[in-house]
């Protein structure tokens, strides 16, 4: 395992995409103690005050992921995150909000976005960039329902010592899928909204509809009010803040 530390960069995963990854260790962690132009999910901007959360990529190498089963990397990386968390003794529910961020008490801790390079019909590597609100407890008012470790505990952390706990629950996860795990009843049994009816935003509509599950490839599986069956990617369908 090898971190390597920035007072500031872009974005660490814009970082990592202009590396000749060939010449990258697998486990190789990016840390930035600012990002100026952080990515989220469905392209939007990761928030973090600088010096007080933790936004790091890590660039792995699951070669001997097929490509059709990449999600199980995306899989993986939040049950880490939830590992972590579960160290904390919150007296509150931790849930992975599908795809791949993670909520505790009904607000978003953790976000992270992953994307992969394929070597014919496997993972060559994946870029895994990870974004963990530690410290931060003054959020925007445009981020909807934030929380932080900090706000949660009332305590501060330290974070190069909160780094190498996630990296060291992400590294026995990885190793375990590598191994042949599988991490996939785990992963739905901590699904945010699984089993109970929602509103979402379905291509531009609304619309009442439950969670029965993920395929394998990562797509979510609904079943809508009406009873028809959803197959949704992550840019068809998004929960509605309730």
């Amino acid at each position: 395992m090898t971190i390597e530390k920035f007072d500031s960069l872009e974005s660490t995963n814009k970082y990592c995409e202009a590396l000749n990854l060939a010449e990258v260790e697998d486990f190789t962690c990016y840390w930035a103690l600012t990002q100026t132009a952080g990515i989220g999910q469905r392209g939007n901007h990761w928030h973090s005050t600088p010096g007080l959360n933790l936004t790091f990529s890590l660039v792995l190498k699951p070669t001997w992921l097929p490509a059709e089963r990449q999600f199980r990397l995306t899989q993986a990386l939040s049950l880490a995150i939830v590992d972590l968390l579960s160290t904390f003794h919150f007296p509150f529910s931790t849930l992975i909000k599908w795809p791949n961020d993670i909520y505790v008490d009904g607000k978003k801790i953790c976000g992270t976005l992953t994307s992969v390079r394929l070597a014919g019909d496997h993972i060559a590597t994946a870029i895994c960039g990870i974004g963990l609100n530690v410290n931060e407890t003054d959020f925007p008012d445009w981020l909807p329902n934030p929380t932080s470790l900090c706000l949660l505990t009332g305590k501060t952390y330290n974070l190069e010592d909160t780094l190498h706990a996630l990296l060291e629950h992400i590294e026995r996860r990885y190793n375990a899928l590598r191994d042949g795990a599988d991490l996939n009843d785990e992963y739905l049994n901590l699904l945010l909204n699984r089993g109970l009816p929602a509103q979402y935003l379905y291509h531009d509509r609304q619309i009442t509809a439950t969670i029965e599950g993920v395929d394998p490839f990562g797509r979510l599986l609904l079943t809508a009010s009406d009873g028809t069956p959803l197959c949704c990617n992550l840019k068809e369908i998004a929960l509605l803040q309730q």
